[in-house]
């Protein structure tokens, strides 16, 4: 019998019918493909000894290092802004205006604590901390007790919420009485990109007084957040919102909040409402992209404006002949989307086009200039740059780059990503908002994570390797993500919508908002965190390949597996079957188990079209496929 070698290009090709892509691989989970082969990719570990969890969903990370050699990372979630240091976190959100005034009832023998101040203005699941408290004697509360951070668990009316103390009350209680000033965590937005429901989000008179509306063209944006470091300051911006720093180099640094008025730093003259910020690394200016033209005027926010600040100087904003602070506005889209430094310049992508801002020096400051149109980017975070490229994807379906001039990159797998048809699942265009793209420069590829249809969360990832030039598709759902660089592996944030956070200690957390793990990736074989270790279940799956143009049947003895390595086992299945989408006769052998003194596995089966699938699922398994040898001969034509 002739010796049948079977060869596959790199990549996934999922554009075409399975049985019309012979000599290509068609789906698969969990791979990579390095020197054209196909292999597992890396694993993932739960990063911090303690195992803690962060609340809300991770939506942007950034690493630094302090001038004293200090390594850190910032994660912003929809709840708040953490740093990880040292294998453990810290908190570092930023306070909203505090409520001062408020009185404190308690009884005897619970712990539920009821703070009074009339018109709060807060409610339920929002995070406070209580300062200056007051103690009055007929409870046996000690203010430092209650001096620590809540989850509001009730708001009986505008006058009054409840939190859950540390104890229960052992002393007669309080009934309005004693102090305490309330300070809130600063909001930052929902877990979810949604469509806006209930009253008042449709059109007038589109449904019944007092009716909820079934459905609306109101957007209600996820909290986000844009990361940024000027030197050993962190620059932190909640979208559509407010701008604080954190300086590494503060004495007792990691028991600081960020906020507007760091020593030094301050942001107490920023805009108050910007889509987003980043700092010019070369020429050291803070942009605010989508910003108010009039600071301090938040219904002045345009969301095609831009401001930039004074050089070296994050405070000023007020245009002068001795400074280079100063405004211009993007004419070409509706919305500024995301913006990344280059080489040496800032690349903005709006809704419809992209523009190079480069810095020119005094009296103009900036050049400004149009390089693309018909190529808007689909989100904040949905684009990365690396290698002196800036890749990203489309809100139009598709993926452009820009390397001096932007171009749509060809792209195997778009359909799959993009549209959803028989079955397949494709993005969900209402929640593009949460899309997170980040580069893997280890393995010179480019992550997007993204939600499919019918999802609210990221539970997909498509991933371009730029030296390889291929595409694959994964179940990896990262809600953001950082390349190696600070660290020596990515770091990343995976949500769970139904877990509790860990850290910070708030008293009386739910699981209202989810909880995030972080993870270093490319670390071993498997999953670990606090739960374990568990594998990753990798597989690659072939289109289906014949001989002679499927005009004759074939017999089939044996295969010869070859991998380059082989860690543990693999196990392979072929999957046979007489005509194309022919499902009724289609069938498999195995899957068979593959060790590395396997040479042969033998097989007797008769079918005109082929495919294979090369899989693992225990622990500690990997691998990378080479070539597919199969011992097999035609066998007549029926």
């Amino acid at each position: 019998m002739a010796l049948k070698k079977v060869d596959f290009a790199a990549g996934f090709n999922k554009q075409g019918v399975p049985s019309a892509l012979p000599g290509k691989w068609v789906d698969g989970d969990f791979v990579r493909f390095r020197y054209t082969a196909p292999e597992k990719i890396g694993g993932w570990s739960q990063l911090t000894a303690a195992s803690k969890t962060l609340p809300g969903a991770g939506r942007a990370q950034v690493a630094f290092t302090s001038l004293v050699g200090e390594k850190y990372a910032a994660i912003g979630t929809s709840q708040g802004l953490f740093l990880y240091y040292g294998n453990d976190f810290y908190d570092i959100s930023p306070l909203d205006t505090a409520i001062t005034g408020c009185t404190l009832t308690t009884v005897n023998g619970s712990n539920v604590l009821q703070i009074n101040k009339g018109s709060h203005g807060l409610a339920v699941g929002r995070y406070v901390t209580l300062s200056s408290v007051t103690v009055t004697g007929a409870s046996d509360y000690t203010a430092a007790e209650l001096e620590v951070a809540y989850e509001i668990l009730t708001v009986p009316d505008i006058d009054k919420f409840t939190v859950q103390a540390v104890r229960n009350e052992g002393g007669s209680g309080m009934t309005a009485a004693g102090a305490a000033t309330v300070n809130p965590y600063v909001e930052i937005g929902p877990t979810i990109q949604t469509v806006g429901y209930g009253w008042g989000t449709s059109t007038w008179g589109a449904s019944t007084w007092g009716t909820e509306r079934a459905t609306s063209d109101v957007t209600l944006d996820p909290g986000n957040w844009s990361l940024d470091n000027f030197g050993e300051v962190l620059v932190a911006t909640i979208f559509n919102g407010e701008t604080f720093t954190w300086n590494a180099g503060a004495t007792n640094a990691r028991t600081i909040r960020a906020s507007k008025t760091t020593s030094n730093f301050q942001t107490t003259n920023n805009p108050t409402k910007s889509r987003f910020t980043l700092v010019s690394d070369r020429d050291r200016h803070l942009f605010h992209f989508g910003t108010e033209t009039t600071i301090g005027t938040p219904a002045t926010q345009d969301p095609m404006f831009v401001r930039f600040s004074n050089q070296e100087d994050l405070n000023t904003y007020t245009p002068t002949a001795t400074n280079t602070a100063g405004t211009f506005r993007l004419d070409t889209g509706n919305e500024i989307r995301t913006a990344l430094q280059g080489k040496d310049y800032v690349f903005v992508l709006t809704d419809n086009a992209a523009y190079v801002i480069q810095f020119v020096g005094p009296p103009f400051t900036f050049s400004v200039r149009q390089v693309g149109t018909n190529c808007g980017c689909i989100g904040q975070h949905a684009a990365s740059y690396v290698n002196g490229a800036i890749y990203w994807m489309s809100n139009e379906g598709g993926f452009f780059m820009y390397d001096g001039t932007v171009k749509a990159l060809p792209c195997l797998v778009e359909d799959f990503v993009f549209t959803t048809q028989n079955g397949d699942l494709g993005l969900n265009f209402n929640s593009a908002d949460v899309i997170f793209s980040s580069p893997n420069s280890l393995y010179t590829e480019v992550n997007w994570f993204y939600p499919k249809d019918g999802s609210d969360q990221i539970d997909r990832c498509v991933t371009y390797n730029y030296q390889e030039n291929v595409w694959t598709t994964s179940s990896l759902d990262r809600t953001s993500y950082q390349d190696q660089g600070v660290f020596n592996k990515p770091y990343a944030t995976d949500y769970g919508s139904t877990d509790t956070p860990v850290f910070p200690a708030i008293l009386g957390i739910t699981n209202k908002y989810g909880a995030s793990i972080y993870y270093a990736h490319e670390v071993g074989n498997d999953q670990v965190n606090s739960t374990g270790t568990t594998s990753i279940n990798a597989f690659i799956r072939s289109g289906d390949f014949d001989i002679d143009d499927g005009e004759f049947f074939m017999s089939m003895k044996r295969f010869m597996p070859d991998y380059k390595f082989l860690v543990g086992n693999s196990k392979v299945t072929l999957f046979i079957s007489d005509f194309p989408s022919d499902t009724q006769a289609s069938s498999s052998l195995g899957p068979f188990t593959i060790t590395k003194t396997t040479d042969k596995v033998d097989t007797r089966a008769r079918a005109r079209l082929l495919s294979i699938k090369i899989e693992c699922d225990a622990v500690g398994e990997t691998w990378r496929y080479g070539s597919f040898r199969l011992d097999a001969q035609p066998d007549g034509r029926r």
